[in-house]
């Protein structure tokens, strides 16, 4: 892995920061983290190595982590926070599980929900659908 900023390869994949510029870990947007390559500004893609940039970069959605954990919290058992994150697929999921039980599945999908609330809210679930971070 290499850094964002100056495009060093980390002495460490364990590493939190460069050794070379101090920068952070995951910040910086000038290199690909993936091949060390300089990526103009605003791109997508590297054109080195041909890795999807938008996720590495660590943009950001309009999507608020605090929101989208208290909605799993609350009303996980429906699937509402991974509708607000754009994971249809396990939303209707939790959906169905609650509405075709007649609310006896709700409890199955109500801990899903719990979980899935509290791992966003710690941060072990930080992105959106679309592979954009999660806002604070």
């Amino acid at each position: 892995m290499y850094c964002r900023n100056c495009g060093q390869q980390y002495v460490a994949d364990e590493a939190v920061i460069c050794v070379r510029c101090g920068t952070q870990k995951g910040l910086g947007s000038n290199y690909c983290p993936n091949c060390g390559q300089p990526v103009p500004a605003g791109s997508q893609v590297c054109l080195q190595c041909g890795v999807a940039l938008n996720s590495m970069y660590g943009l950001r959605s309009g999507k608020s982590r605090l929101a989208a954990g208290l909605l799993g919290i609350f009303l996980g058992a429906f699937g509402v926070h991974n509708f607000y994150l754009g994971y249809t697929g396990r939303a209707v999921a939790q959906l169905i599980i609650t509405l075709a039980t007649c609310g006896i599945g709700s409890v199955i999908s109500g801990i899903w929900g719990f979980v899935e609330g509290i791992m966003i809210l710690c941060g072990s679930i930080s992105q959106d659908a679309q592979g954009l971070y999660l806002g604070d």
